[in-house]
């Protein structure tokens, strides 16, 4: 089917009290095990591409990707723009065919994030193209996304605030997630999440989410998340294949058969994902 925008997908989400997996995809290989994964568990999905990802190759090609592996299949898959660093950037993806785009101004001041997101939101408008922002500084870093420093907690009523002026469609909340490896279990700040959904009536992203146990997955979740975000544990699910085969044959040369083993290991990493989501069986 073609690829569809992430409104109705998280709404939906939003009205089922579970969230859709948001996994960003590096090569063909990801694009196959994401897709494979969401099939067989029979789950809406969203691919989605950093700017640091596009930069290796560009919109075209993984847009290209992602849209030959959604017509494949009768799963709902939206091609999504994580992190999107610029206005300039965030046009190229609506140009390319990006079906949502998430514009993030969080490391700019209040009123900079708004006019930023406010613009971005008004230029995909016509299109019905999903914007998702941040507000709040998600901690880590992750390719060279770097966090924030010092109190990065989303406020609440900044938060409200912030999504009447902006029109906005989803957003991204800070809570104690951080892109990237933790050092030790993360802390999530579950109190702030409900106030937040208290006053925020638009569908919120949970992002950082690789390393987070499974059981605060799901207590966000039930607070409100109805997108959570994975990007780092899908990488190392697919280096440690790769590496696992190498060192079993080290003379191989004939990449299908090493990346076979990635592949198989992003699937199984992106079906549990799916199942602590809470999303399978909604398709």
């Amino acid at each position: 089917m073609p690829l569809v925008t992430t409104e109705k997908m998280l709404l939906d989400a939003q009205a089922g009290h579970y969230a859709v997996g948001a996994f960003n995809v590096e090569n063909m290989e990801m694009v196959m095990a994401v897709l494979q994964a969401a099939e067989e568990m029979r789950s809406p999905v969203i691919m989605q591409t950093t700017p640091s990802t596009v930069k290796y190759a560009g919109l075209d090609y993984y847009l290209a990707m992602v849209k030959t592996a959604a017509a494949r299949t009768n799963v709902p898959v939206a091609m999504h723009l994580d992190h999107g660093d610029s206005f300039d950037l965030a046009m190229q993806a609506l140009r390319t065919g990006y079906t949502s785009i998430m514009i993030d101004g969080s490391h700019d001041a209040f009123e900079d994030n708004i006019a930023l997101t406010r613009r971005v939101v008004d230029a995909c408008a016509p299109s019905r193209v999903s914007v998702e922002a941040e507000l709040g500084k998600v901690g880590g870093k992750e390719d060279d996304l770097e966090g924030g420093d010092g109190n990065p907690f989303t406020d609440p009523q900044q938060a409200k605030e912030f999504v009447e002026r902006t029109g906005v469609g989803s957003l991204a909340v800070a809570i104690g997630t951080a892109h990237g490896l933790y050092k030790g279990t993360p802390k999530l700040d579950f109190d702030r999440l409900s106030a937040i959904r208290e006053v925020v009536s638009i569908p919120l992203v949970l992002h950082g989410a690789s390393g987070v146990p499974d059981d605060a997955v799901r207590e966000s979740i039930t607070r409100g998340i109805c997108k959570v975000n994975f990007a780092t544990e899908l990488r190392i699910a697919f280096s440690d294949g790769v590496k696992e085969y190498l060192r079993k044959d080290p003379d191989v040369f004939d990449p299908k058969k090493y990346c076979k083993v990635g592949i198989a290991n992003v699937v199984e990493t992106v079906k549990g994902k799916i199942a602590v989501c809470g999303s399978a069986g909604k398709v």
